[in-house]
């Protein structure tokens, strides 16, 4: 599905990635662990065309080259950034209703998702449908940033540090969260920090290090590969 080949990123005169190769398949959750400053970020930029990057990147087949933002989401690429970027004078519904598909998204396409899905997943989203995203807490923002992306109805969805500040409960609501959008065929790259989560749902795990791939395989792999844990992730 997503398939990305020797790609080097910048930020000005900055090298940033170094040849970063992977794919990812339908209906699998991927894991792009390691620690701050790694990569994770930036690779996810480079994805969604926000970052000047060069090698290759293709989308069900097609060269993402010279595509801008809005046109990568509207082939049904997904980004949730780690910035919980809601719009903060903006109710929890009219967040939801701006993500959701039409205007060039997969125009004809009927969409997996609904408001009651996603208040289904999320009952404090449905508490606080008519409350200002921008008084909510930094836990509910993170909520409503994934829902609203899912209401775009995305072939895959890239999360960058979704667990990141949430309560341990919230983090295993997260969790099931993920393992419902796999269940409806929806592809997951999941940039993460913290082993728990990625280990326990994720299909197969990526560590980045110094803007590389350094590990590339199952959970259980990576769980018996202690050096690599040591050296590039946080345990």
């Amino acid at each position: 599905m997503l398939t990305i080949d020797n790609l080097h990123a910048y930020y000005g005169k900055s090298h940033v990635l170094h040849g970063v190769s992977f794919d990812v398949a339908p209906g699998e959750i991927v894991a792009l662990l390691g620690r701050n400053g790694s990569g994770r970020s930036t690779t996810a930029k480079a994805i969604m065309g926000l970052v000047h990057w060069e090698g290759a990147l293709h989308w069900k087949g097609q060269a993402l080259a010279g595509k801008k933002a809005y046109e990568i989401a509207h082939l049904g690429l997904g980004y949730v950034p780690e910035s919980r970027d809601v719009f903060p004078n903006l109710t929890v519904q009219q967040n939801l209703l701006l993500g959701q598909k039409g205007n060039g998204k997969a125009a004809g396409k009927g969409s997996r998702w609904s408001f009651d899905d996603m208040y289904r997943m999320f009952p404090l989203l449905k508490e606080r449908q008519h409350t200002e995203a921008g008084v909510m807490s930094g836990g509910e923002q993170q909520m409503l940033t994934l829902c609203r992306t899912l209401m775009g109805d995305p072939d895959l969805i890239i999360i960058d540090e979704p667990t990141e500040g949430l309560a341990p409960k919230i983090v295993e609501l997260v969790g099931q969260y993920l393992q419902t959008i796999k269940a409806r065929g929806i592809s997951v790259l999941l940039i993460e920090q913290k082993l728990t989560i990625a280990m326990k749902i994720s299909d197969r795990a990526l560590v980045m290090g110094h803007g590389a791939i350094v590990f590339q395989g199952t959970p259980d792999s990576l769980r018996a590969d202690n050096d690599i844990r040591k050296e590039w992730l946080e345990v």
